[in-house]
């Protein structure tokens, strides 16, 4: 009952919050293609954290990109209420929530709207009926390519060695060229590109052993004409 009612009061906060943006509100089927002029108010590049959770990545890195503009994405109105709470707490206009299911992000964002997109720890789906439920099975590979500017970033961080190798197929066969990437992030030299962000997820898996995958890719939108 008490885990129920701190639901109900998280969802209420988020319909007050001026930084989210769900179906209740006149905005949620105004947004698309106009996220700078109607919701952040500047031309400052957008980037989305996917299935965000609390949000740690897109409060983390908006705190240190005041020149970047950041959605977190997520359908669990109770998770985004923690991360649109800290942000608004620390007036961090730069930091905004979409409560949106994945799959209808062409519903919310226009044809190169978006400069970067960060996947942190996604569910893995690792049984095979789950495997087009991943945020990098070509069928959400094909939404991104649609709302990503050309040369746009994808950036990708999981314990699942499986969705890992995974991505590292689909992301090259759906326009997508893979930058760098690592099996044992704590170990590389790339470790710095994360900027110490940690979620909960990671510091419950990195504190069980687990290693940590990491990757960058760049979308190629010549490919799209193939």
């Amino acid at each position: 009952m008490a885990s129920h009612r701190k639901k109900s009061v998280r969802y209420q906060q988020i319909r007050d919050d001026i930084n989210v943006v769900e179906e209740t509100m006149e905005l949620f089927n105004q947004i698309k293609g106009n996220w700078n002029t109607l919701f952040f108010k500047n031309e400052n590049p957008i980037v989305l954290e996917l299935a965000c959770g609390r949000g740690e990545y897109s409060v983390g890195l908006g705190r240190l990109n005041p020149n970047k503009n950041y959605i977190g994405i997520d359908i669990k109105g109770e998770r985004i209420a923690v991360g649109s709470k800290i942000a608004n707490e620390e007036n961090l206009k730069n930091i905004g929530f979409l409560r949106a299911k994945i799959q209808q992000l062409q519903d919310f964002f226009a044809e190169s709207e978006i400069s970067e997109i960060w996947i942190v720890f996604p569910d893995p789906r690792t049984k095979g009926a789950d495997a087009r439920r991943r945020l990098t099975h070509p069928r959400f590979l094909n939404i991104y390519n649609n709302i990503l500017i050309d040369k746009g970033k994808l950036f990708l961080k999981t314990d699942s060695t499986s969705l890992f190798e995974y991505s590292r197929q689909t992301l090259p066969e759906n326009n997508f060229n893979i930058l760098d990437s690592t099996t044992n992030l704590y170990q590389s030299h790339l470790l710095e590109k994360h900027c110490g962000i940690k979620t909960h997820y990671e510091n419950l898996f990195s504190s069980q052993g687990f290693d940590i995958n990491y990757l960058e890719a760049v979308l190629n939108k010549k490919g799209l004409s193939k």
